[in-house]
């Protein structure tokens, strides 16, 4: 089978306006090439311990680009034109100045090709090997041997091919958020689940009850087939859904991992769920939207 591999090099400030072009049209799934996140992950806590270290990748020759896939046939030559026409549309606003005179998206040049889809499935997986994301958790992708030490709390995990891994810094900050606020029996929501990561780490945190929820129906099933690779998850509960529209539940715990563009749709509906005492937990958030999400907040 063939795959058509669309490529939009940008810069590093330039790929989360780039994501959320790829989201206005209906693409959440995305591969991302960000030099910073393979610095963290070579930083902590250390190549040597994590990584085969012949296979770290150069990071002086990575450049910042956002990598989508489709399936060579119609509806992904379509689906790639689509890609193209966002960022046209994404490099003209940024001409415009939309993003702030100083802003620098970078090139914002749009490639495809088409591949063998074999290549696709096994060769990312060579470099995804067991990283610490916080203070005690660890994600483990199921194809590795790891040995856990008594203070880990080790996620499973197959993200399948077109999902993050984890590894992410705001999926870091995410993490380490509920570390601060999880003391065990709380309801949480997880908006934007992806490949649920932050689902299980609830779970495992001592959560009583989590409910995560996704736009995309494969990020549900790929979020379930992970869930059921880790045992005793029996208090988690998947499903579809746009943000948390529709959801009449209370929490203790919101978390959501997505884009600021995103966040501020969020705002209204989670502080109509929190609790008294409760928490909102946003990640995603680039410095330029700072500001924006920071008033969604206080209005809602």
């Amino acid at each position: 089978m063939k795959y058509i591999e669309v490529k939009i090099k940008t810069s590093k400030s330039g790929i989360d306006p780039v994501l959320a072009a790829l989201m206005n049209i209906g693409i959440n799934d995305a591969m991302i090439d960000d030099p910073d996140e393979i610095l963290a992950m070579i930083a902590s806590p250390g190549p040597s311990e994590w990584y085969d270290e012949s296979q770290i990748p150069d990071v002086s020759m990575i450049e910042p680009a956002v990598t989508v896939f489709f399936a060579d046939d119609e509806e992904g030559r379509s689906k790639s034109n689509d890609v193209r026409k966002a960022i046209e549309e994404l490099a003209k606003s940024a001409a415009e100045g939309r993003y702030g005179a100083e802003a620098d998206l970078g090139e914002l040049s749009v490639s495809a090709k088409v591949e063998d889809d074999v290549l696709w499935r096994d060769k990312w997986k060579e470099y995804f090997k067991p990283t610490k994301l916080s203070n005690n958790i660890v994600v483990k992708p199921t194809w590795c041997e790891y040995e856990p030490s008594e203070e880990d709390i080790v996620i499973e995990i197959d993200p399948g091919m077109a999902f993050g891994t984890g590894t992410h810094p705001t999926t870091r900050m995410s993490l380490f958020a509920l570390e601060q606020v999880l003391r065990g029996g709380e309801t949480v929501l997880d908006v934007g689940t992806g490949t649920g990561v932050l689902t299980i780490a609830s779970s495992l945190l001592g959560a009583k009850e989590i409910f995560a929820y996704d736009l995309d129906d494969v990020a549900v099933r790929v979020a379930q087939e992970n869930i059921e690779l880790n045992p005793g998850m029996e208090n988690i509960h998947v499903a579809p859904g746009d943000l948390l529209k529709g959801v009449e539940i209370e929490a203790d715990v919101i978390v959501a991992n997505i884009l600021a563009d995103i966040l501020i749709h969020l705002t209204d509906d989670a502080y109509r769920l929190v609790k008294d005492e409760g928490y909102l937990i946003m990640s995603g958030i680039i410095k330029d939207k700072w500001d924006m999400v920071c008033e969604s907040a206080e209005l809602a």
